[in-house]
């Protein structure tokens, strides 16, 4: 998630995409064939690219229009796409992570029409994806199936039942609602004692990469404690945020002591290490599991977020696509986007993803593959919150995005829990934490 650009360089590779034409299916009437030139991410799940350009390909045949695609990954999308801002020229259509739209806005065509009619079809969207996917009224992408995901618990069945005297498939049981009312923070806490003091506690990183900073900003939300709000106002020294950092420091102490130095691999490994009973991760933890530890896949349970004092929330990050306002053919790339976003794309997308892809509008948490998922069967049923019982959220928000992207790839958060959790008084973390979004304000 971290590109390795610098701050002020990041902020200017932030961007929302591109605009859409549901009204005209067929693109030729639109003056609309001829070429288009797509570069989509490129998925760590094997096989999963073939679906996605055979979506592309069957689109291309039917309105003949000549596509290339390219698959770009990490560091190699974000500087593309900063490379190709700054030429204005490259791809029609390209992935964008979830904080890009608004950095490059004044490049992206609006893709409002494409939008409307989607959620029309669809239902509506989250309101993390419209945070990030919208900008003074204008939808600056349509959000991607591939690649979005929910980072929530995903924990030990037999540890959570032996040590800590939960039954997680009652709290969430297969083809049900969650019955969840007393999964929360306190609860939460006494389970990662039971567990740390079984000699398998949780592992959740401290460190500066997106894993870290996504579990940190859902316990931070769970408390209502904002570094800054929506208005712009720094918030920093809070009593919300004072609760958050005691949460925290309490649940360090229960961890492995290198979780500041974990990175994004970190947690994966301690769940499949059989060493740990809960990690915060998307399903591919859990796919690496089934690969090489099967004997671990076959007891963990994707499910929910503890609720706090302000509700339960869970990090989301979205993908986007959007469309570079100089496209030469932007009306075939809003035909394409379309596309791409229908209910039968968007399913193949997710099977061919093995479950990890998911997909942004409501109605779309409801395929099979989600309850059919095994080992253990159903471990993947309510990875999707299909019962909408907890609010996708991604750290820094309500922050206007030019301020939270920088507090979110700076890792304050992480890092004044750190800076508390090694003994410095809390009035003094503070301030560092309200010394750094100062600094942010002033960039």
């Amino acid at each position: 998630m971290r590109s390795g650009l610098t701050r002020r360089n990041a902020l200017k590779t932030a961007a929302l995409a591109a605009s859409a034409l549901i009204a005209a299916p067929h693109v030729r009437g639109a003056h609309a064939a001829g070429r288009l030139s797509v570069g989509l991410w490129d998925h760590w799940v094997p096989g999963a690219n073939n679906t996605s350009k055979a979506l592309v390909e069957e689109w291309a045949a039917n309105e003949k229009v000549d596509v290339t695609v390219d698959y770009l990954q990490g560091t190699k999308n974000l500087i593309t796409i900063a490379a190709e801002s700054q030429a204005r020229s490259g791809h029609d259509i390209l992935a964008f992570p979830s904080w890009q739209p608004h950095g490059h806005a004044e490049s992206l065509e609006p893709v409002n029409d494409v939008m409307d009619e989607l959620i029309r079809q669809n239902g509506d969207v989250n309101g993390t994806v419209t945070y990030l996917g919208m900008a003074n009224g204008k939808w600056l992408g349509v959000p991607a199936a591939a690649g979005s995901q929910i980072k929530g618990p995903c924990s030990r069945l037999d540890l959570f039942r032996r040590y800590a005297g939960i039954d997680l498939q009652a709290m969430y049981p297969p083809g049900a609602p969650p019955r969840a009312d007393d999964w929360t923070l306190e609860t939460f806490l006494q389970a990662a004692q039971a567990c740390h003091k079984a000699g398998y506690p949780f592992g959740i990183g401290l460190g500066t990469t997106a894993d870290s900073v996504d579990s940190a900003g859902a316990f931070f939300h769970a408390y209502g404690a904002a570094l800054v709000d929506a208005q712009g106002n720094i918030t920093v020294k809070t009593d919300a945020v004072r609760a958050a950092l005691e949460f925290y420091k309490k649940l360090a102490a229960l961890m492995p002591a290198d979780i500041p130095a974990w990175d994004d691999a970190s947690n994966n490994k301690w769940l499949i290490s059989g060493r740990g009973a809960l990690i915060m991760n998307p399903p591919s933890a859990w796919a690496v599991a089934k690969r090489d530890a099967p004997q671990v896949a076959e007891q963990l349970w994707t499910h929910g977020f503890p609720s706090g004092p302000q509700g339960r929330y869970a990090p989301f990050l979205p993908f986007f696509w959007g469309i570079w306002n100089f496209s030469k053919n932007i009306p075939a790339a809003k035909s394409l986007l379309a596309h791409l976003s229908t209910r039968a794309a968007a399913e193949r997308l997710v099977v061919a993803s093995g479950g990890y892809d998911l997909p942004s509008f409501a109605s779309f948490t409801d395929f099979r593959i989600w309850a059919e998922q095994e080992p253990p069967k159903g471990t993947l049923f309510h990875y999707p919150n299909r019962y909408h019982h907890q609010v996708l959220s991604i750290a820094a928000a309500p922050a206007p995005p030019r301020i939270a992207y920088q507090i979110y790839t700076e890792a304050v958060q992480t890092k004044m829990i750190v800076r508390y959790m090694q003994g410095e008084p809390i009035e003094k973390t503070l301030a560092w934490g309200e010394s750094e979004v100062e600094g942010f304000m002033r960039t």
